[in-house]
C-alpha cells in the first residue's frame, strides 16, 4: 500500500484532531458537575464525537473526495480565525464569562473575515450592529429557551 497523497494526509490528520477534541470535549462534558447543567453539551458532545469520527475513519479508509488540500496561502487567511478560538476556548470563556468573552471573539472574528473596508466608519457601525443581534439570538437561544448553563466570570 502506497502512502497517501498531501491532501489525504492533511484530510486525516485534520480529521483526526477534530475527532480528538470531540472525544476531549464528551469526555469533559460528561464528568462535569452539576449534572444538570451538562445535560446539553453532553447531547451536543456526543452527536459531535460520532461525526467526527465518522469523518476520521472516511479519511483513513479514503472514501472522502479531499481536492487539493489547504494551500499555505488558505492556512494564512485560516491563522486569525484559529487563534481567536483557542484564546476563546482556552480562557476568554471561562475567565471573561461566556457571553462577555462571545461577543468580542465574535466581533474580532467579523473584524477580521469582514472584506467591508475597515477605514469607514459605516462598516464599523455594521460589525457592531451585527455582533448585538448574534449575542441576542445566543442569549435568548441558551439562557431563554434552552435554559443552559453557561460560564460566569468577571463579567456575564
Amino acid at each position: 500500500m502506497s502512502a497517501p497523497s498531501l491532501p489525504r494526509l492533511q484530510h486525516i490528520i485534520g480529521s483526526g484532531v477534530v475527532a480528538a477534541v470531540g472525544i476531549w470535549v464528551a469526555y469533559v462534558s460528561y464528568t462535569q458537575q452539576p449534572a444538570e447543567a451538562f445535560l446539553f453539551p453532553r447531547l451536543i458532545a456526543s452527536v459531535f464525537v460520532v461525526l467526527a469520527l465518522w469523518t476520521f475513519a472516511k479519511a483513513c479508509l479514503g472514501w472522502t473526495k479531499v481536492g487539493t488540500g489547504i494551500t499555505a496561502r488558505q492556512f494564512t487567511n485560516l491563522a486569525p480565525g484559529l487563534g481567536v478560538a483557542l484564546v476563546y476556548i482556552f480562557w476568554a470563556a471561562k475567565g471573561l464569562g461566556f457571553y462577555t468573552a462571545t461577543t468580542i471573539a465574535f466581533f474580532i472574528l467579523l473584524t477580521f473575515y469582514d472584506p467591508a473596508p475597515h477605514g469607514a466608519l459605516k462598516s464599523w457601525v455594521k460589525r457592531i450592529i451585527i455582533t448585538a443581534c448574534f449575542m441576542a439570538v445566543m442569549y435568548g437561544l441558551f439562557a431563554l429557551l434552552l435554559k443552559v448553563y453557561t460560564p460566569r466570570e468577571v463579567f456575564f
